[in-house]
């Protein structure tokens, strides 16, 4: 299979929402739990924004995408360079086994590298057995907990 990860562009929404919509349905959050529209279209046009830390690559094979990844930069109070959070990522299911979710992780790799970002990091829900798979082989575990409250 020919791969090619590369940055969003604006003619890929029709193609970039089905994925986005399997990512959000994978965590529970569809028909009555979906996310607003506003959230997803705001989450599009900050894709396209300068002024915006958040970006997208899209895994691309013979014209139709397979996968998605979100990651923005932040910064941190214990490094002076940026650091980059992972922040989704998804494949269809076609392309799963295939490497298309590695090939992201390691386009955010170099974009990270790029903006002198010396860390990606993300996290994953404890049930999600088969992305840790692949997690477990191009990163390390922090043995981090996330803790969170939600208003």
């Amino acid at each position: 299979m020919s791969l090619t990860i590369r940055s969003v562009a604006s003619q890929d929404y029709d193609q970039w929402l089905p994925l986005w919509d399997g990512y959000n349905a994978f965590y529970g959050r569809s028909g009555p739990t979906a996310l607003a529209p506003e959230i997803t279209k705001t989450t599009w046009q900050r894709f396209f924004d300068a002024y915006e830390p958040v970006h997208a690559l899209v895994a691309e094979s013979e014209g139709k995408l397979l996968g998605l990844t979100h990651y923005l930069f932040h910064r941190s109070t214990t490094a002076i360079e940026p650091s980059c959070y992972l922040q989704d990522l998804f494949t269809n299911e076609a392309a799963r086994g295939k490497g298309v979710g590695s090939a992201l992780i390691h386009g955010v790799y170099e974009r990270a590298k790029i903006a002198g970002s010396p860390r990606v990091y993300w996290q994953t829900h404890e049930t999600n057995t088969t992305a840790q798979s692949l997690y477990d082989k191009v990163a390390e575990r922090s043995g981090f907990i996330v803790y969170r409250k939600i208003f």
